[in-house]
């Protein structure tokens, strides 16, 4: 990428979050649940902040959320769930998993309402939007019957799976009782995302319970990506597309490192005092299917994300600002990309912030270079180095 100093990047946000009002998915659900839904709505009680008064609108006012984006300097946005849709407890992303009969045929019918809500939402831009639908994992079938749902009604930005609790009777993500959705994920060219927030024991209520569940969210988030490449998921499915979202990627260099060890070790038959099975061997390294098969959406990264975004190749990493929330980089996203990328090249940033995405996901990047060419960050000014963080910044990145 040649390019002059006062030129303006195309920055696609590989991690925003979006959600109809409660009123909205009322209306997208099917009529068979609408006197359930009454009793629900009349008991639930809203526990997020981001979620309540004023500040909920940014979840589905397209014109206010597309004045706080390019004003933050991001002109398209892959867009993952925010708020609580009918019979959730609590939001989607941070919801346990419906346990019961009763429970999950509420909650899918909830889910697949916010589904149709964001088919039509990403639909009124569909060059700026890449909605991810969303499925359960209790019951395969259905799930394979919403992704090809997903696909039909345009919702080019996958599929998200969530991580699975040790302390429910669901099938792991190393089990094989998942490959006909691995396999229909391949033949349809559907990316499985991962995001973090999901995969949690119940932790009882206990004055340390919030403390447990915000130290081991990271340790959540990454478990599946061993179990999907350890058990042997991209051996099978070659052809896969695997994202990983907002956690991070410094973990994951001592992380391939270890996998690759065990994986040499098990190639011999036995890790220490561990005899292993066969079958488990892989024809590749793990490192090697990360490069092959997997995805980074990096929000909010500081310095030392930055330094491993590098390690792990730039062709898998891609930028997120973590809209609307409380810990993302809006509106000082320009702010942060100057702390952590001010020594990088601008075809380097140029494949964090465009190419990576727009591959990945399906952008245009045609279409949207108009609207960055007002609003995009320049060369010029994310080479500037940041000496000071910008009053009121909530985002983790800017302490790195």
């Amino acid at each position: 990428m040649t390019v002059g100093q006062d030129e303006r990047y195309v920055v696609i946000s590989a991690d925003c979050h979006a959600g109809g009002s409660i009123d909205a998915y009322s209306e997208y659900l099917d009529p068979a649940y609408k006197d359930d839904f009454a009793a629900w709505r009349g008991a639930y009680s809203n526990p997020f902040r981001d979620l309540q008064g004023d500040s909920r609108t940014r979840n589905w006012d397209s014109d206010r959320r597309f004045a706080d984006l390019e004003k933050d300097g991001q002109v398209a946005e892959v867009i993952f769930p925010n708020t609580v849709p009918p019979f959730f407890p609590t939001g989607m992303l941070v919801a346990r998993p419906p346990l019961t009969p009763t429970e999950l045929d509420q909650r899918w019918a909830g889910l697949h309402a916010h589904n149709r809500w964001l088919a039509d939402w990403c639909a009124e831009h569909p060059d700026r939007r890449a909605g991810v639908a969303q499925v359960f994992l209790n019951d395969v079938d259905r799930a394979v019957e919403e992704v090809r749902w997903s696909v039909e009604h345009g919702l080019r930005g996958g599929v998200l799976i969530p991580a699975v609790p040790d302390d429910t009777d669901i099938e792991p993500l190393y089990s094989r009782y998942y490959d006909p959705l691995w396999q229909t994920c391949q033949d349809l060219d559907v990316i499985i995302n991962h995001h973090s927030g999901s995969g949690h024991p119940n932790y009882g209520e206990h004055t340390a319970s919030q403390f447990m569940w915000a130290i081991e969210t990271e340790w959540y988030a990454h478990r599946p990506f061993w179990q999907i490449v350890m058990s042997g998921v991209f051996e099978r499915y070659p052809d896969l597309k695997f994202v990983l979202t907002e956690q991070g990627c410094a973990w994951l260099p001592s992380s391939l490192m270890m996998l690759d060890g065990m994986h040499m070790a098990a190639s011999m038959g036995r890790m220490g005092e561990l005899k292993m099975d066969p079958e488990a061997n892989l024809s590749m390294a793990p490192s090697e299917y990360f490069q092959r098969n997997v995805w980074v959406g990096v929000s909010f990264p500081g310095p030392r994300e930055a330094r491993a975004m590098k390690k792990l190749g730039l062709d898998r990493m891609m930028w997120g600002s973590d809209y609307p929330h409380h810990e993302g980089s809006t509106p000082f996203s320009k702010e942060l990309m100057r702390k952590a990328f001010s020594d990088w090249t601008a075809d380097e940033l140029d494949q964090v912030f465009t190419r990576t995405a727009a591959d990945l996901y399906g952008f245009d990047v045609a279409k949207l270079e108009g609207r960055a060419a007002e609003v995009g960050p320049t060369v010029a000014e994310l080479q500037v180095p940041l000496e000071k963080n910008p009053k009121g910044a909530t985002s983790p990145g800017f302490y790195q």
